[in-house]
């Protein structure tokens, strides 16, 4: 608004195509970096994977695992940008600020253990098949 002070909102200019998917596989490597949650969910994820390819999955418990693995993977991209976005706003401790990321993690874990639960019945039922 015309006379206030307040900051315009962040905007991107307008970017090519190839910008963009430049620029979200930059965010990927950003978002993993340093994150040792990644280093369980990456290898759990190739490990239920491979074992759906040894037990010859159908096409749809594979588009399960898949998405499974993708919203893991995805959700913690989401809850690595919500603490840089934290970190660029205060290095000092904030409750409030504390209490959203104890949240987005929280949401981390549901997903995951949710995906758990699918692979786990998924591979277990063409175990015992």
């Amino acid at each position: 608004m015309p006379g206030t002070s307040a900051k315009e909102p962040f905007q991107h200019r307008p970017r090519s195509w190839w910008k963009k998917f430049a620029d979200a596989a930059r965010g990927l490597g950003q978002g993993t970096q340093g994150q040792s949650s990644f280093l369980v969910h990456i290898p759990a994820g190739i490990a239920v994977l491979g074992l759906a390819a040894y037990l010859a999955l159908p096409l749809a418990q594979w588009c399960l695992l898949l998405l499974c693995v993708g919203m893991v993977l995805a959700a913690e991209l989401f809850n690595s940008s919500l603490e840089q976005l934290a970190r660029s706003i205060t290095e000092q401790v904030d409750p409030h600020i504390e209490a959203a990321l104890n949240i987005a993690s929280a949401a981390v874990l549901v997903l995951a253990m949710t995906a758990a639960l699918v692979g786990g019945v998924i591979l277990l039922n063409a175990f015992l098949a």
